[in-house]
């Protein structure tokens, strides 16, 4: 019986932490979203696609997060690509998202190409894929978002084997940065008896500040007189045909909805 009071302690901590960052993201990121969300909706208004990469380890799970969701964008590219997911080793995600270079034969491949748009979204901002992606961006005119936080690229030193080789952080190099205000060290709840703290963040912050992003995004696409493609969940009774319109439309486009 004990153990359920020291559990319903650490329950409400964590609990309490992830919804503070919530509210932050939501007071004061309002801004950033909207800017970031009228670069998309301009995109969509010219039937580009929404590129979404989350360049190693859990990161991923936010291109994910966005891919055929329902209540979600129809027009997003996500870019998924097996090196640095973990499902195929995550020692070996963790190898590669630190290799210079790697990023540009990944967007190449997808096909993001000048006069795109590329969100990149990465709870530290700092690997050599995630800033390589932002380079990229630079080089080739990509309209760029970064979904990132500064707690963590503003605390790790710059010559630390995790970094991309110029010290450079993601928050510095995109068109608009989304601080996802992720605490410094991901894991937030004590355990007694424990060094390590447990409880990470970095999934929901991400995906709390991505999904933002897409809200807006369609209520731009409404003020722009366009109707937003939006999915609705297969498993409803209707879904199957209300959705058969935007499958029909980006199945040939976006390589992971095939």
């Amino acid at each position: 019986m004990g153990g359920g009071g020291i559990l319903s302690k650490t329950s409400k901590f964590y609990l309490e932490t992830v919804v503070s960052v919530f509210e932050r993201i939501e007071a004061e990121q309002q801004e950033s979203i909207d800017q970031g969300a009228t670069i998309l909706a301009h995109a969509v208004a010219e039937d580009k696609l929404i590129n979404v990469i989350g360049p190693g380890g859990h990161s991923n799970l936010a291109a994910e997060e966005v891919l055929w969701r329902a209540g979600g964008l129809a027009p997003v590219n996500p870019i998924l690509d097996p090196g640095t997911i973990l499902m195929f080793g995550a020692k070996r995600s963790n190898y590669i998202e630190r290799s210079p270079g790697y990023a540009k034969a990944v967007l190449q491949s997808y096909g993001v190409d000048r006069g795109d748009v590329l969100v990149i979204v990465n709870a530290y901002g700092i690997n050599a894929m995630t800033i390589d992606c932002a380079l990229y961006c630079r080089e080739l005119d990509i309209a760029s978002i970064g979904i990132t936080s500064t707690s963590f690229a503003q605390n790790v030193p710059k010559d630390a084997p995790a970094r991309h080789p110029s010290g450079k952080n993601l928050h510095e190099l995109v068109d608009v940065f989304i601080d996802n205000y992720l605490p410094l060290g991901d894991a937030v709840v004590e355990v007694e008896g424990l060094v390590q703290k447990m409880g990470p963040t970095s999934t929901y912050c991400n995906a709390f500040a991505i999904n933002l992003l897409m809200i807006r995004t369609a209520e731009k696409l409404i003020e722009l007189g366009i109707q937003p493609p939006v999915w609705t969940s297969a498993n409803l009774p209707e879904g199957d045909r209300l959705n058969k319109e935007y499958e029909e439309k980006y199945f040939p486009r976006v390589r992971h909805l095939r």
